[in-house]
Order: structure tokens, then sequence, then C-alpha cells
């Protein structure tokens, strides 16, 4: 099969591939072209994974294509921005129609889901990969930055915290749960749901914000140092699922949460003027900390004494990726 009847059979015929609102020209030509409202901006993130770096190479083919385009939108859901479309790069070893028609199916489950558009990519044959890259709008002025938390902001998250990290062990097989514990674990890391209303809610409110991947310590450390205060998460409050609990205890649950990475849920900076208001319409805000003075990320354990994290979250090129 060649790379154009691939890309025919496969995704152009998909239902997210379709042009909708924003698009004005998707797959098809040298290039996708988008509109824009008057007084809009355009967000733009990529984001690359590997095979038996990100995601284990005999992943399931539906749920790696749900994964990817979800953590990539989650970006879009950080910066308070609407999603229009995103692109695709996949590299595959091999063309097999059985991987791709599961695949697509994937892809354009999270699509439909996200309300984003399929408008462009390429394929390519080589070790497993694939990249995304999406694209959304926000008002001028009003997309969320990680620049803006200011000393006596509350520190909050979105949900609870990491289901995600909890279910790599199961993803690579070195552990086993009952299904009541396994499944809401699993399906925190196959299908992370972007919080892309949550971000568009935080707009005008929140003044500093990210999506959580890397790890709460390590994300957190992005905030502190772009807005030029310390961050203080207090460890008893933070959001831990059943699940989670059931399955590592409350220690192991903590050290998922706070360095496990792959939560994909929103962390905030909220002046605590505009929290009540935001929990009685029901937006699953748990505050676990506070902004202060100061430079970095400084956790309070269970006992409320101040310690120094020595796992802060996961790097690629970094002591704490290795």
């Amino acid at each position: 099969m060649g790379e154009f009847e691939l890309i025919r059979q496969y995704f152009a015929a998909a239902s997210c591939a379709q042009a909708g609102e924003g698009v004005a020209l998707g797959i098809g030509d040298d290039c996708a072209l988008l509109e824009l409202p008057a007084g809009e901006q355009l967000a733009v993130s990529t984001d690359t994974l590997v095979a038996e770096v990100h995601f284990p190479e005999s992943a399931d083919p539906f749920l790696l294509a749900q994964r990817g385009l979800g953590v990539s939108v989650s970006d879009l859901a950080a910066m308070g921005a609407t999603p229009i479309g995103f692109t695709l790069a996949l590299t595959l070893p091999r063309a097999e129609p059985t991987w791709l028609q599961a695949f697509a199916c994937g892809l354009d489950r999270m699509a439909q889901a996200c309300a984003v558009r399929l408008i462009g990519g390429d394929t390519s044959r080589g070790p497993l990969s694939l990249t995304l890259t999406v694209f959304g709008r926000v008002p001028c002025g009003r997309a969320l930055t990680r620049s803006g938390a200011r000393v006596g902001d509350l520190l909050c998250v979105g949900g609870e915290l990491g289901d995600g990290a909890g279910a790599l062990p199961l993803v690579l097989g070195q552990r086993q749960a009952p299904a009541a514990i396994a499944e809401p674990l699993l399906a925190r890391y196959w299908s992370p749901q972007p919080q892309l209303a949550l971000g568009q809610a935080l707009r005008g409110k929140a003044t500093a914000a990210l999506d959580i991947s890397d790890g709460l310590l390590a994300d957190c450390g992005h905030i502190a140092a772009a807005s030029g205060v310390a961050l203080l998460i207090e460890q008893a409050r933070l959001p831990l699922s059943t699940a989670l609990l059931a399955l590592l205890g409350t220690s192991g649950a903590c050290d998922c949460a706070l360095s496990g990475g792959d939560d994909y849920l929103l962390a905030f900076t909220l002046p605590p003027e505009h929290l009540a208001d935001l929990q009685a319409q029901g937006w699953p805000i748990h505050v676990i900390g506070r902004a202060e003075a100061g430079a970095g990320v400084q956790l309070l354990d269970q006992r409320g004494q101040r310690i120094t994290p020595q796992a802060r979250g996961y790097q690629h090129f970094g002591s704490d990726g290795d």
C-alpha cells in the first residue's frame, strides 16, 4: 500500500477529517487553511510520542491513537483555547491494515470528543512514532500562560492526581489488579480527557496555568520559575482516587501524584475570590497549596513539615528522567 492510498483509505475519509468551523481547507493540498474570528489568536503545540519511550510498541492501536491526540489537545486546554484542527505525522515499520484501521478509529473517536479536525500530516516508514500538532483559537490577550501567578494566589488542580502514573505498571504488565481497580486507572492512562471547558472557564480568572504531564512538582516548577514566585504544595490536600489508593496505598499514591506524570489535568493559580463561584458552577477544582514570595516548589508533608522532594518528575534529558 502506497503512502497516498494509506492516507485516503484510513484518514482522509474519517469524520474528523471533514471540513468544519475554522477550517477553510483541510486534507488534500500542500497546506491547510484555517480561519480565525476577528480578535482571536492562534494557539499551536506539537507533541511527539515514540515507541518504547512514551508507550509500549505492542500497544493497542485504538488506545494509542486516543492517548496521542488527547495528550496533544490537553496543551490547548492549558491555554484556555478552543480546538480547531490537528496534523498527524505517523511513522510506521510497516503498513498493516488491521493496525491502521484500529488506529484511525481511535483517532476519530478522540477527535470527535474534543471537537478537533484532522487537517493534514505525513506518513513514512521507520520506527513507530507519531507527532501531532494541534491548533486552537483564543481571544487576544486572554490566553492562560505560566507567567502570571501572584503571591497570595491559591494553587489548584482540576481533578484527582496520579492515576496515569499508577496505571503504568499495569500497562507494562508488571502488576495486576482486580478490574474495579485497574479499569479506571487504565482509562485515565489510555484516554486522557483534555480539560478544554475548564480551561476556557478559567480565562480572566486564573493567573497562570499548564497541564500536568511530567509530574505535579516538575510542572509547578515551570509556573514558579515563569512567575517569579514560590509554590507551596500541601501533601495532605492532594486529591487521590480510591482506585489509586487501593492499588498503591497512601504513600505510593502520593508519590504518583507528586512526580509520576501522565495526569493531563490542569494545574493553575487562582485569586481566592474566584474559588467559590467556580466551585459552585460544578468545576472539579481542588486547592492543594498557595503561591508565596520566593522561588521554586516547596512541599509540606503529611505532618505539616516543609521538605525538599527528591524526585520531581520526568525529563528526557536530565537527572530526574534517567
